[in-house]
């Protein structure tokens, strides 16, 4: 390289081994598809009902520590009853009840994190 200004001359040259700079091509990244709902571990016994979780969050069975559970296994259950609270982000969601029927199983332990679309309970219609 050489600049030469008002009368002052600047050489810079370098010498030892030449750098051989190699391209990195950028890792080859596969956009991914979310499926529509992913396969359930457990398959849902004929004829029952699948309450979901609609959020993320901790899973309550009662409105308090010392409270009564909502519902037990066993217990008739009527559209918009609430089955449990889901807490998110300090905020406490009611879980209701979309089905007149009777609680077959609670599959969530309480006090247990919960994912979105999670099963929390199976309940069997009324006819």
């Amino acid at each position: 390289l050489e600049i030469e200004r008002e009368g002052l001359r600047l050489r810079i040259t370098l010498q030892g081994q030449k750098e051989v700079v190699r391209a990195v091509q950028p890792e080859q990244v596969l956009p991914t598809v979310p499926s529509e709902e992913q396969p359930s571990k457990e398959e849902t016994p004929s004829g029952l009902h699948t309450i979901k979780s609609p959020i993320v969050g901790t899973f309550y069975r009662a409105p308090s520590p010392d409270a009564e559970p909502f519902v037990e296994v066993g217990s008739r259950v009527k559209k918009g009853d609430i089955l449990c609270i889901i807490e998110a982000m300090k905020l406490m969601n009611e879980i209701e009840s979309d089905i007149d029927g009777t609680v077959e199983k609670i599959m969530v332990e309480n006090g247990q994190p919960v994912e979105y679309g999670q099963v929390l309970f199976l309940i069997r219609p009324e006819s």
